[in-house]
């Protein structure tokens, strides 16, 4: 009598328990559950732009970063033209120029005091400065240039400063000049010297001279940044602060700073020789800012090299806030390919050694289990910090699993090792992800200690054994 039940076939047998097919549909599914790790880096990437967003609008509320530029002293020159028409007929005409000057020494000092500003979930670091700025300017350099000093309109003498966001400043400046005060105000007719230009008009029809000294205070707001532009001869510029994580900017650094937990204090010393441009040239309109577009920004004059961009002499410090969970999550997620890997792996070799069958549906539970942690990791860490996540996300995570293998193998050993994995595997990663300078061997002699353990266990497996059963 024919049974009621139909043999499957032998291709079904060799699909059903096939060693090598189980370990192709396992590489399938890992390299499938690259997509939702995809998902997941895209989301980092959106919360750490939304945190950008936000700190950004509390420095547009606040002040942005600060850029001290200055000050320069501009003299209109009157020069004479030749011109030359269409028709080949030269002509003169009178027009004014300007001689721009450079200080000698420029001294900067500020004592700055920041402060953590919160919106919602995210932090951002503001600032207040107090900033005291002395110095001289060189004498003008009549034969050098060629200058003629009765061609110069003493009477219209500038002196320019700039500061990239003039929102953040406290106070009305003065500034004195040989022992002169002069009131500060804003520039808003063609001057293109620095973004945002604040002016003084000295009369030096009487000392016709321009060796002068300068000092003066600022009082200003600013938020992430502080940033100096080197413009004297010699430029000294100090900076203090309480802040206990800075980062000096700039392709200057600081000589000798000193950081703990009370602060830091650093001090930058500069040679002109440091500088793309010259300390006095003869320009009609002359632009020391930056850019949007760092390649449509050059030098003052034609005798410099053009190639050399103005951002070259910028130098200062950012306040970093120590926490840094977008980077360490998302640097976390870029190892869920090799983690869920290796946890599969682990659990292929658990059911070999324990003859228990795991069912491929399962195998996406599991994944699905891995993909999810990195989300929970993320969540929490925007809430208790990084390391604090790490712990209960991969706590649990394990937890899970852990009760789910148990479920399945119906035995506490396999259930013990395979969680100890896991574990092993969270710890190496979150080792890995703490290392700066010795993040490459440490992960790649783990990785080989890794391999080396599964060739072991390989060739002490009788792949030729006969099929398993599957767990009910």
């Amino acid at each position: 009598m024919e049974s009621n039940h139909l043999k499957p076939s032998g291709i079904v047998n060799w699909i059903g328990d096939s060693v090598l097919f189980k370990l192709a549909i396992i590489g399938f599914l890992t390299l499938l559950l690259l997509i939702p790790s995809e998902w997941i880096q895209s989301l980092i990437r959106e919360r750490q732009n939304r945190q950008e967003e936000v700190l950004k609008d509390i420095s547009d509320k606040w002040s942005s970063s600060q850029l001290l530029q200055g000050p320069v002293m501009i003299l209109p020159y009157r020069i004479t033209r030749q011109i030359t028409d269409a028709s080949g007929k030269i002509s003169r005409e009178d027009a004014i120029t300007n001689v721009y000057i450079l200080p000698d020494k420029l001294n900067i000092s500020s004592h700055i005091e920041p402060e953590i500003r919160h919106r919602g979930i995210f932090d951002a670091v503001v600032y207040n400065a107090k900033m005291s700025v002395s110095g001289n300017f060189t004498p003008l350099e009549l034969e050098k240039s060629g200058i003629s000093p009765e061609k110069i309109l003493w009477d219209k003498a500038k002196v320019v400063i700039g500061l990239s966001d003039l929102k953040g400043l406290k106070n009305n400046p003065t500034i004195q000049l040989d022992n002169r005060q002069y009131a500060v105000e804003p520039d808003f007719t063609s001057l293109d010297l620095f973004t945002n230009n604040l002016i003084i008009l000295p009369d030096l029809s009487k000392e016709r001279n321009t060796a002068l000294a300068f000092s003066f205070n600022l009082d200003l707001r600013g938020s992430t940044e502080l940033n100096f532009l080197h413009l004297g001869k010699s430029t000294d510029v100090t900076v203090k602060s309480s802040w206990a994580d800075p980062s000096f900017t700039g392709r200057y650094l600081p000589e000798d700073p000193k950081i703990d937990q009370r602060g830091f204090s650093a001090q930058w010393k500069i040679p002109f020789f440091n500088r793309p441009y010259p300390q006095q040239w003869i320009a009609d309109n002359t632009s020391l800012h930056t850019s949007t577009e760092p390649e449509a920004v050059h030098p003052p004059t034609e005798n410099v090299d053009q190639g050399r961009k103005l951002e070259e002499t910028v130098f200062g410090v950012k306040f970093l806030l120590p926490i840094d969970q977008y980077q360490k999550t998302m640097r976390t997620a870029k190892y869920s390919f090799l983690i869920i890997l290796l946890t599969f792996l682990s659990l292929f070799f658990t059911e070999l050694l324990y003859k228990k069958k795991v069912h491929i549906l399962q195998y996406v539970l599991i994944g699905a289990a891995m993909t999810i942690y990195y989300t929970l990791l993320l969540a929490f860490s925007e809430r208790i910090g990084f390391n604090g996540a790490y712990l209960l996300a991969s706590v649990s995570t394990v937890l899970l699993i852990s009760t789910f293998i148990a479920m399945l193998l119906k035995s506490r050993k396999p259930v013990l090792i395979f969680g100890t994995i896991l574990t092993t595997f969270y710890i190496f990663i979150f080792v890995i992800i703490q290392l700066q300078d010795y993040a490459l061997i440490f992960g790649s002699v783990g990785l080989f200690l890794t391999v080396a353990v599964m060739m072991f266990l390989s060739a002490k497996m009788d792949w030729n054994r006969q099929p398993l059963t599957e767990e009910q």
